[in-house]
């Protein structure tokens, strides 16, 4: 991806024409860049962030937008794996770090760049693109739709009265805290096992590790070293982790801690229950929040009463996703029931464009391909991508109006066909 040129974009401001190029970044551009995404994420006042720029520097999807030799708007996208309902993955475009200066909006710019990417990640042969969208209005026009939520919990420890005494233990299990060198050791291989479990669950490299460990530092963050807790079976396999932070907080003599989970994987049902066991006995505390965990997991039904369980305040639609190839997304995940849909999409910029068979065989695989039939549903490409992962339901998305049923029954037949029995969920932010 090399130079390119907007061409006279217009200041809506002032009327005035000027150039504005886009093109990829190299490290001799990192400062400018560093400070156009921090200022663009209104963080002006920040140390500089060149090193770990460096570390996140992907050649030629890194990009700038300069007005002049100024820096006015950043993007930048790397390869991941996403995994789809039956625990295959597809290869992902992960769009992030895009902001575009206060002084340059409405002339184009982000288009330009997510045009150009987006045409690159078809050409590279990615299945879909993903993003966690901080505005809702912006990525629909781009074909993305809201492909799973962030859900969390807090947790009132005395009026929980602990998790239910019937519910399942390993003899021979243990938790073990660990260091953050350990956890940059241990943390890796459960996680490449566990995200293989969850639809919509993303890869983490070698730098997630480092800087959720501390080893590299984020400009304009405070890390504060949190707690990690292992837990290994009879076996002594690592089966989970929890990652915790707690506030020092006391009401007089009287300790009135909150423990904070930030990160917490599960192989299986016994080792969920010994790790929540564990977080809510820690001394001290009296509140547990648990600020992201899947939107289906039955974490308050685990407590003797659910009811001091209450939502997050944060708990809103996350990880966006874009289907640029819809046969090899469809047919990349399984199914709920056998069945056959005709999907009439539309898509202006035409990558998911056109009408598409989905045939599902009785073991659960589906093959989609392109057909001349009559549609049974009609929607758009956002749309499709918030249904892909099945982190939404087609009743819902019809009766707001987003989904069209040609067909009589065609919604009900097709949401069977496409549920999952584990919603969508990603827990990384990218």
């Amino acid at each position: 991806m090399g130079t390119y040129a907007l061409g006279a974009t217009r200041d809506p401001g002032t009327g005035r024409e000027d150039d504005v190029v886009i093109r990829a970044i190299t490290e001799d551009d990192l400062a400018g860049w560093d400070r156009a995404l921090t200022l663009g994420f209104l963080r002006p006042h920040v140390e500089d962030g060149t090193e770990l720029r460096r570390l996140q520097l992907t050649q030629g999807r890194t990009l700038g937008a300069y007005d002049g030799e100024t820096c006015v708007a950043t993007f930048r996208s790397y390869d991941n794996q996403l995994t789809v309902p039956g625990g295959a993955t597809v290869n992902a475009d992960a769009i992030t770090a895009v902001t575009v200066s206060a002084t340059h909006r409405r002339r184009g710019v982000l288009s330009e760049m997510m045009g150009r990417d987006l045409a690159e990640a078809r050409r590279r042969g990615n299945t879909v693109a993903i993003l966690i969208a901080a505005e809702y209005n912006i990525y629909g026009r781009y074909g993305f739709g809201p492909a799973t939520r962030g859900h969390g919990w807090n947790i009132d420890l005395l009026r929980a009265g602990g998790l239910r005494a019937e519910l399942p233990s390993e003899p021979g299990g243990r938790i073990d805290f660990a260091t953050m060198a350990e956890l940059r050791k241990i943390g890796p291989e459960l996680h490449e096992r566990w995200r293989l479990t969850q639809p919509g669950a993303i890869g983490r490299d070698e730098l997630f590790w480092r800087i959720h460990t501390g080893d590299v530092t984020v400009p304009g963050f405070d890390w504060k070293q949190p707690f990690a807790a292992v837990h290994r079976d009879a076996e002594g396999t690592v089966t989970g982790l929890v990652v915790y932070k707690i506030d020092d907080t006391w009401d007089g003599s009287y300790p009135n801690c909150t423990l904070t989970v930030t990160d917490f994987m599960a192989m299986d049902r016994v080792t969920a229950v010994a790790l929540w066991r564990f977080a809510f006995s820690v001394d001290w505390v009296r509140r547990v929040v648990v600020e992201n965990i899947g939107p289906d997991d039955p974490l308050p039904l685990l407590l003797n009463d659910p009811r001091a369980a209450t939502p997050y305040a944060e708990n809103a639609d996350f990880m966006w996703l874009r289907v640029l190839d819809v046969e090899a997304a469809f047919n990349a995940r399984t199914y709920g029931a056998p069945g056959r849909v005709v999907l009439d999409v539309e898509d202006e910029v035409g990558y998911a464009a056109g009408r598409w068979s989905l045939e599902v065989a009785a073991d659960g695989t589906g093959r989609c391909a392109p057909t001349a039939d009559d549609a049974d549903l009609a929607l758009d490409a956002s749309t499709l991508g918030a249904l892909y992962l099945g982190g939404e339901t087609l009743p819902r998305l019809a009766a707001a109006g987003l989904v069209g049923e040609l067909r009589p029954g065609a919604v009900a037949a097709a949401d069977l066909l496409l549920r999952t029995p584990l919603l969508a969920w990603n827990p990384d932010t990218f």
